[in-house]
């Protein structure tokens, strides 16, 4: 017997899994990656040591106003380490600086006080200016301009009229936008819900490059990096993280080249040659990723792709927080995986329902997959409604998957579905 571990919430669930059956057990080598230095001195050594851009000390001087924008609470990001570094910084190369803290929501619920309390730390959220981001309040938008898709580039004004654009954020593989971090931090971070819903049209989801660990020729991405050259965004400091969250490298200075060389770092120890299974064992990374259901095709997908034609995939999300979005909630509930993907299709760029992109993947999956969701938070008729097997455990999963496919069945396990590119 093999004893798996998979994270759910803040803890994790166990699993015995006949050695028999077992076929492979995919991990990122981000998880096992030992860096030399602490997190403090690996941030630290990045800004000492910026890619393609002059220091930030430097970029800051003599500017005024100055926008932190930072990750929301549905990121793991690390701000309690690298926030106060980066005030630091800033207050070194300019006292003056009037610094401003923006959360990049995109176009999740807004991130409340205790949040960013547990986020950011009770000094920062009692002494800095902090804004969440609403990318539903029109009057706290500015045009830019087009974008190549064709969409319209609409952002928070507090980035318009700065004088200084510094974004953090982490970098993990992303199951459509290829990475996280860097340019998203802007586009979906602080743009308007237009932008961010035309850039995720059906359209550019369904491209054949927007998938995770591709950059070169996605459409999505491309629309991201125009947007930035356009503000432009003037500095980023990214890291990666192991499985327990911890800073294991970092990354600063150009928003796009330093963004390219932590992707590379990161697809270097993402990358896990795919093995086929009958049964696909996946979670979304625990918390704070598996807060809903809407955060978890991110796994789903990287278990399709060791899923072969009709493998059952067993998808293991705490789902504390619900289902979700509201629009996904309802496209999710509207009907067959058919008739949802058949809705999404026929929906024009302009007119692209918030979240429906998370459903049209989820819909392109249970085309061909069985999924179960292995949930002790949401209510098990909900989930059938929205066409997946609820279990409480995995084990009993487990139990389905295999009267669904034999007792033979040859299982695959991913532990961490969201940390890993699985490559064909």
């Amino acid at each position: 017997m093999a004893t798996l571990r998979f994270p759910y919430n803040t803890t994790h669930l166990e699993v015995e899994i006949p050695d028999r059956n077992l076929k492979a057990v995919l991990t990122s080598k981000l998880h096992q990656f030992k860096p030399e230095k602490n997190p403090e001195e690996l941030v630290r050594d990045a800004l000492a040591n910026p890619i393609g851009s002059r220091p930030l000390q430097e970029i800051v001087r003599g500017k005024d106003k100055v926008v932190v924008v930072t990750s929301d609470h549905t990121r793991a990001m690390p701000s309690k380490v690298t926030l106060p570094i980066l005030l630091e910084q800033i207050r070194e190369g300019n006292p003056q600086a009037d610094i401003t803290i923006l959360i990049a929501t995109g176009l999740h619920r807004a991130t409340t006080e205790e949040e960013q309390r547990n986020m950011f730390g009770d000094e920062i959220v009692d002494n800095e200016k902090i804004v969440v981001h609403d990318a539903f309040d029109d009057s706290a938008m500015e045009y830019v301009c087009k974008l190549p898709s064709g969409a319209s580039f609409v952002v928070n004004r507090l980035i318009t009229e700065a004088d200084t654009i510094i974004c953090e954020g982490f970098i993990e593989p992303h199951f459509f936008a290829g990475f996280s971090g860097g340019r998203k931090s802007i586009l979906p971070g602080v743009c308007s819900a237009e932008t961010v819903n035309e850039n995720h049209s059906a359209r550019a989801i369904g491209h054949a490059k927007s998938k995770t660990g591709v950059l070169h020729g996605n459409v999505i991405h491309e629309d991201m990096i125009y947007a930035v050259r356009q503000i432009p965004a003037d500095f980023i400091l990214n890291v990666t993280l192991d499985e327990d969250k911890e800073i294991i490298a970092a990354f600063a200075g150009d928003i796009i080249e330093a963004h390219e060389v932590g992707c590379g770092f990161v697809k270097e120890l993402s990358k896990a040659e795919a093995v086929t299974g009958d049964i696909v064992i996946t979670s979304v990374g625990g918390y704070p990723l598996d807060q809903n259901l809407y955060q978890s095709p991110k796994a789903a997908s990287t278990a399709q792709a060791c899923a072969g034609e009709d493998g059952v995939i067993i998808l293991i999300a705490a789902c504390a927080d619900g289902i979700g979005g509201t629009h996904f909630e309802k496209l999710m509930l509207s009907g067959t995986p058919q008739e949802i993907r058949e809705t999404i299709m026929a929906i024009p760029d302009k007119e692209t329902i918030p979240e429906q992109w998370c459903a049209q993947i989820f819909s392109e999956i249970l085309l061909k997959h069985k999924v179960i969701l292995v949930t002790t938070n949401l209510d098990h008729d909900l989930v059938r409604k929205v066409n997946l097997i609820p279990a409480s455990s995995i084990d009993e999963a487990l139990a389905m998957a295999f009267e669904e496919k034999g007792p033979d069945a040859e299982i695959v396990a991913i532990p961490d579905g969201v940390s890993v590119i699985a490559v064909k």
